[in-house]
């Protein structure tokens, strides 16, 4: 039997992006998903510790690996706009 997928709570977005939280966010979406981290490295094309070290905000991983997971679970990164300068 299957082992069941515990879901993580979505953690409080609304805040400065760091490596520990972007990797709460994946671990919440995953787990609420349903997805196990074999599967959802597969899914996205990454190695299952490489999601993992992303997951637990540690290790250095490219930009373009996490976006490429965020992708893949369907998390959109964006930029908020800035003032523009008066100078």
């Amino acid at each position: 039997m299957a082992n069941k997928i515990l879901k993580n709570e979505t953690p409080e977005l609304g805040q400065p992006l760091t490596a520990e939280l972007l990797g709460r966010a994946i671990r919440a979406r995953r787990t609420q998903s349903g997805l196990r981290l074999e599967d959802t490295a597969a899914l996205c094309g990454v190695a299952k510790q490489t999601l993992q070290n992303i997951e637990k905000g540690t290790g250095k991983s490219k930009l373009e690996t996490i976006l490429q997971i965020c992708k893949g679970l369907g998390i959109k990164l964006k930029i908020d706009a800035w003032p523009e300068d008066k100078s």
